[in-house]
C-alpha cells in the first residue's frame, strides 16, 4: 500500500507544479518596478520542497516496487517448480526441456514486471490525464474542447493495435522456448555432437532457431515503433500545435492571457503523455500476460497426486504384483503399446523380462511405481490396486536401477544419499560397500567428499552406474526394477554390476529387463514378452 500511495503522491505532484508556475507567471506578469512579493518566493519554496518529495517518492515505489516484484517471481518460481514436480512423466515426454526452463525464466520475469509496473504506471497516468483534463478544461473551456477531439481517436488507434502486440509477444515466447530447447539439447549431447562431428550441424540448427527469435523480437519492434510514432509523435505535436496556434489566437483576442496559455501547454504535455505510456503499458500487459498464460498452462496440468482420497498407506510390503488386463497406451498417440496383459509374481521372484527392443518392457515396469496409469485392467501389489495406495507410500517401496544412471552435479556422498536424505554416514557408507563401489571412492583424492561434476562426467559408466546401485541399497525397498542397468559396460564392470544386483536382489521381488544371457542365468522365471502377451520361458532352455 506504501507503493501505491507513492505513486499516487508523484501523480499529484505533477499536477500541482504548472498550477504553482500558473501562479509565479501571473505574479511576474503584473509586477511593476521588478518588485515581487513574499508569496512568490513561498511558492517557488514550496515548488522547489514539492519537487524534492516528489523525487523521494518516485524513488521510494521504483525501489520497493522492483522488490515486490522480485519476491513475486521468487514466490512463482518456487510454485511452478514444485508443480513441475508433482507432473507424471506424460508431461516431460511431450515438453522440451528448453520450454519448461523458459516458463520458470523469461516468462516469469515479464509476469513480475508488470506486476510491479502496471498498477502503479496505471494509477500515475490514469489520474495525471483526468486531473489534466480537468484542469484544462477550468482554464479555457473552448480550447480544451478542441483538444479533446483527438482523444478518442488516440485511444480507439491502441486498442485496435493492443490486438497487434498481442500476437507478436504470443510468438516471441514460442519463438525463445525454441531457442532454450535447442541450447539444451545441443550442450546435454556436447559428447554425441563432438563424437560424430557435428558441430557445424548444431550451428546451423541453432543459428536457425535463433534467427526465427530474431524475426519474432523485429515484428515486436516493428509494431512498437509504429505505435509509438502515432501516438507519442504525430498526436502530440499535433496536439500541441493546435493549442499554439488557437491559444495564440485566443491570447491576441484577450480572451487568455500568457500564464493561462504557459499552463494549458504544461498541461497539455500531462495529458497527451500518458496516453502513449498507457499504451506501453498495454504492450507490457500483452507481454505478461503470454507469459501468465504460459505459467497457468503448467498450473492447470493435473500432476500426480500424493495425497488422493480414499488410498491407504503400505505399513509392510510381501512383494507379490499381478498385472490383470492391463492396456496401455501413451498420450503421445499411436497404438497400445501393451494389450489386455495379464501375469502374476510370487514375493521374492527374480524374474528376467526378455524380448526385441522397444516392445514395452520399460513401460510395462513403469506401471508397477505408477509413472504411467494404465488405460484399463489393473496393477496389484499384494493384492491391492496400486491406484488405491498413496503415492509416496508405494514408491517409498520400490527402487529402481535405470538403464542410463543419472547422477546429479554434487559429491558422491551426496549422489548416495540421495536415495535416502538424511541417511548417517555409516549407511552410506555401507550401501557403498554393497553396491562394490566404496574401493572406488576412497581411491578418489577427496573419497566421498570428491565432486563429480554435472550428470557425474568425471566418473566412469560402471562406476555411475555402482553409484545408482548404492542408492537403492540404502532406500532398501521391497521391489526392484532393474532396466538393462549392464547393457552399456564392459565386461568387467557388468561383472561387479551383476554382482551388487545379485546382492540387492536377496529376497526381494526383482524385475530385470535384460537382453545378455549373463543376466538371465540368475532369474527364478523368464519372461518372453511381445507386447500383446508374455511366455515362460523353461529353465532347461536358457
Amino acid at each position: 500500500m506504501a507503493d501505491i500511495g507513492a505513486s499516487l503522491m508523484v501523480a499529484v505532484i505533477s499536477l500541482i507544479i504548472p498550477l504553482c508556475v500558473r501562479y509565479i507567471t501571473k505574479e511576474l506578469a503584473y509586477t511593476s518596478g521588478g518588485n515581487v512579493s513574499n508569496t512568490f518566493f513561498m511558492i517557488a519554496l514550496a515548488m522547489l520542497g514539492l519537487i524534492v518529495l516528489q523525487s523521494v517518492c518516485a524513488l521510494f515505489y521504483d525501489h520497493k516496487g522492483h522488490e515486490m516484484g522480485a519476491r513475486m517471481e521468487r514466490d512463482m518460481r518456487n510454485d511452478l517448480f514444485a508443480h513441475y514436480q508433482t507432473l507424471g512423466f506424460s508431461f516431460f515426454d511431450r515438453e522440451k526441456t528448453g520450454s519448461v526452463i523458459s516458463r520458470i525464466t523469461n516468462d516469469l520475469l515479464s509476469i513480475a514486471e508488470l506486476c510491479h509496473h502496471g498498477p502503479e504506471d496505471i494509477i500515475i497516468y490514469a489520474l495525471t490525464f483526468v486531473g489534466a483534463l480537468i484542469i484544462l478544461i477550468s482554464i479555457n473551456f473552448e480550447l480544451a474542447l478542441g483538444i479533446c477531439v483527438f482523444l478518442p481517436v488516440m485511444f480507439i488507434f491502441s486498442l485496435l493495435y493492443s490486438s497487434v502486440l498481442k500476437k507478436a509477444y504470443a510468438q516471441n515466447r514460442e519463438r525463445i522456448a525454441e531457442v532454450n530447447a535447442q541450447i539444451e539439447d545441443s550442450i546435454g549431447g556436447i559428447r554425441t555432437v563432438k563424437s560424430f562431428v557435428n558441430e557445424a550441424l548444431e550451428i546451423a540448427q541453432f543459428q536457425k532457431a535463433n534467427e526465427r527469435f530474431c524475426q519474432s523480437r523485429a515484428a515486436i519492434y516493428k509494431h512498437e515503433a509504429r505505435y509509438y510514432t502515432v501516438i507519442s509523435v504525430f498526436f502530440t505535436q499535433l496536439i500541441m500545435a493546435v493549442t499554439v496556434v488557437f491559444g495564440g489566437i485566443k491570447l491576441s483576442g484577450a480572451s487568455l492571457d500568457i500564464a493561462d496559455l504557459l499552463s494549458f501547454l504544461l498541461y497539455v504535455g500531462y495529458l497527451t503523455a500518458p496516453i502513449p505510456q498507457l499504451a506501453r503499458v498495454t504492450a507490457q500487459y500483452q507481454e505478461g500476460l503470454s507469459g501468465f498464460n504460459r505459467f497457468m498452462d503448467v498450473m492447470e496440468t493435473a500432476g500426480e497426486s500424493y495425497e488422493q482420497e480414499n488410498t491407504s498407506t503400505l505399513s509392510e510390503v510381501k512383494g507379490a504384483v499381478s498385472f490383470e488386463q492391463v492396456s496401455f497406451k501413451y498420450e503421445t498417440g499411436g497404438d497400445y503399446v501393451l494389450k489386455n496383459l495379464s501375469f502374476k509374481v510370487e514375493p521374492g521372484e527374480y524374474i528376467a523380462l526378455t524380448g526385441p527392443s522397444g516392445i514395452g518392457k520399460t513401460t510395462l515396469c513403469s506401471l508397477i511405481p505408477r509413472f504411467y496409469e494404465a488405460q484399463s485392467g489393473a496393477v496389484l501389489l499384494d493384492g491391492k490396486d496400486v491406484r488405491t495406495i498413496r503415492l509416496e507410500s508405494l514408491r517409498e517401496h520400490i527402487g529402481v536401477v535405470q538403464q542410463e544412471a543419472y547422477i546429479f552435479s554434487g559429491t558422491i556422498r551426496e549422489n548416495i544419499a540421495y536415495g535416502k536424505p538424511g541417511s548417517s554416514e555409516e549407511a552410506i557408507h555401507e550401501a557403498a560397500l554393497k553396491a562394490h563401489a566404496h574401493d572406488f571412492i576412497t581411491a578418489l583424492p577427496k573419497g566421498y567428499d570428491t565432486v563429480i561434476g554435472p550428470k557425474g562426467v568425471t566418473l566412469s559408466g560402471g562406476q555411475r552406474q555402482r553409484l545408482s546401485i548404492a542408492r537403492v541399497f540404502l532406500k532398501n525397498p521391497a521391489i526392484l526394477i532393474f532396466d538393462e542397468a549392464t547393457s552399456a559396460l564392459d565386461y568387467e564392470s557388468e561383472q561387479i554390476i551383476q554382482n551388487s544386483l545379485k546382492d540387492l536382489a536377496r529376497n526381494r521381488t526383482s524385475f530385470v529387463i535384460a537382453h545378455r544371457l549373463s543376466t538371465l542365468k540368475d532369474a527364478d522365471r523368464i519372461l518372453v514378452f511381445d507386447g500383446q502377451a508374455i511366455q515362460e520361458k523353461p529353465l532347461e532352455n536358457r
